[in-house]
């Protein structure tokens, strides 16, 4: 490369959580940094935009580049307003993260760290989002910085398909325990989930979101959840058309239109 790529970083964690500093530390390295995450955590916010409500973008110096901002809103909007508001040119690469806590499987459907990356696809952007598998307040984020940098000089080297970003997950250990990168596919699983219902001193009702995460495929060895749990780094390639292609044929059986299904098919007669 003649110049250094130009990489817009972002996180759903908020702008000063230690993720974020392990990943603009790595992506210092290797090209030109501009900063733009939430003020505040926004974990589980999914591809949530803001509409009923004012933002406010603010200058920051929490990581020492020249363009650094904290915005009050999701970090679907930090891509959307960097590329609109900040950026003079499309960035070369979008990275997202490194989440605190896992992405893996079903939790991409919620994450606001993937629908980062996957807004940054939508805009042609190649992106990817970055999470550890650690919820501790201590985590070690110093081998999640060198996976990072490993995973963008890949992508700025060889480019990703149209409209498809990374989701990529890291356990919770050394480098040198790291067997390896493993390119695979979103495990089939799901959260058992439960409001626990608990009192206030006032005696009033209130609700604890809990669950236990059931994974359905344990022994397939080609899920990013056996991956991980096999301390290797998952790769998976997301894509944003959720269009269920096998069930097409199938719908298009239905005869919906045989003089619009006579009116009959969803309301009685009134006769």
């Amino acid at each position: 490369m003649n110049k250094r790529p130009l990489i817009l970083i972002t996180n759903d964690d908020g702008i000063t959580s230690p993720g974020i500093i392990a990943l603009v530390e790595a992506m210092k390295d290797i090209g030109n940094v501009v900063v733009i995450a939430p003020d505040k955590p926004q974990s589980g916010v999914g591809h949530a935009i803001t509409i009923n409500a004012t933002l406010r973008l603010d200058k920051t110096n929490y990581h020492n580049v020249k363009k650094e901002y904290s915005l009050s809103g999701t970090p679907v909007d930090c891509v959307k307003m960097a590329t609109d508001k900040i950026l003079q040119r499309k960035p070369d690469l979008c990275v997202s993260g490194i989440n605190h806590g896992s992405n893996i499987s079903v939790n991409v459907i919620y994450s606001g760290t993937m629908s980062a990356a996957v807004e940054g696809a939508i805009d042609g952007i190649p992106s990817v989002g970055f999470s550890l598998m650690d919820y501790s307040i201590g985590a070690d984020f110093s081998a999640s910085g060198e996976i990072a940098k490993i995973i963008a000089k890949n992508i700025l080297l060889n480019g990703l398909p149209k409209d498809i970003c990374l989701n990529v997950n890291i356990p919770p250990l050394k480098l040198s325990e790291i067997k390896g990168i493993k390119v695979c596919r979103q495990a089939k699983a799901n959260w058992k989930e439960e409001f626990d219902e608990r009192k206030d001193p006032s005696g009033r009702s209130y609700y604890w979101l809990t669950g236990e995460f059931i994974n359905m495929e344990k022994e397939k060895e080609d899920t990013d959840v056996w991956a991980v749990r096999n301390n290797y780094v998952s790769v998976v390639p997301v894509q944003f058309d959720m269009t269920g292609y096998s069930a097409l044929p199938a719908l298009e059986k239905w005869k919906m239109n045989d003089s619009f299904a006579k009116k009959t098919l969803f309301y009685k007669s009134k006769k």
